[in-house]
């Protein structure tokens, strides 16, 4: 009977299995790590990437700010030079107002009417004065609501007192100011100024 040793072939097999396995694992590990490091370098390019136009988008949002804030002041300075034009505006229109109330005033008051005080406040204006009679105090309140600068005369106080040794009426009223209709002011005289004339006769 023949005997073959078979164990130095086995023992050979064994080895060159473990060495593939080893190789097989080698060569996995070579692959994983060659993953990983693409892996690593495209989300690396990609954060960079990312990094650059966040930093770019920081800078724009920066000069932006800027411009705004630019933007604002020259906001407030328009509005401040805006408000200063009309503070001026209203000044001047004031003004004008003041003179074309006072010629009003010349030509409505009636004879025996003496004035005390004019106060103007926004559009109201307060008038005291003293009259010979209830009747002047009609007549004027008359006159007044006649004119195209005044309106609604409204008679707030009537009482009689003595000045220098004469009895009089001292009066007070107020008057609205309009401007609705002081365009037409220049363009034809005032109506009260007839009336007046009436009175005075």
């Amino acid at each position: 009977m023949i005997r073959v040793n078979l164990l130095p072939h086995r023992e050979e097999a064994r080895k060159a299995r473990r060495q593939q396995f080893y190789t097989l694992i080698g060569l996995v590990a070579v692959l994983g790590g060659l993953i990983v490091f693409l892996g690593y370098s495209v989300i690396g390019g990609y954060i960079n990437a990312q990094q650059e136009k966040n930093d770019f988008l920081k800078k724009e949002i920066a000069v932006l700010d800027k411009q705004i804030d630019q933007i604002k002041r020259l906001k407030e300075q328009t509005q401040a030079l805006l408000a200063r034009k009309q503070v001026i505006e209203s000044l001047q229109r004031d003004r004008g107002e003041t003179v074309h109330i006072l010629s009003e005033l010349v030509n409505l008051v009636p004879e025996g009417v003496y004035l005390k005080s004019l106060k103007q406040e926004g559009d109201r204006l307060n008038m005291t004065g003293y009259v010979q009679s209830n009747a002047r105090v009609s007549t004027l309140m008359r006159n007044l609501d006649s004119s195209p600068w005044l309106e609604r005369p409204q008679l707030l106080e009537i009482k009689a007192v003595v000045v220098d040794k004469r009895r009089l009426n001292e009066f007070n009223l107020n008057i609205v100011i309009t401007r609705s209709r002081a365009d037409d002011a220049a363009k034809a005289p005032p109506k009260a100024a007839e009336a007046t004339g009436k009175d005075k006769k």
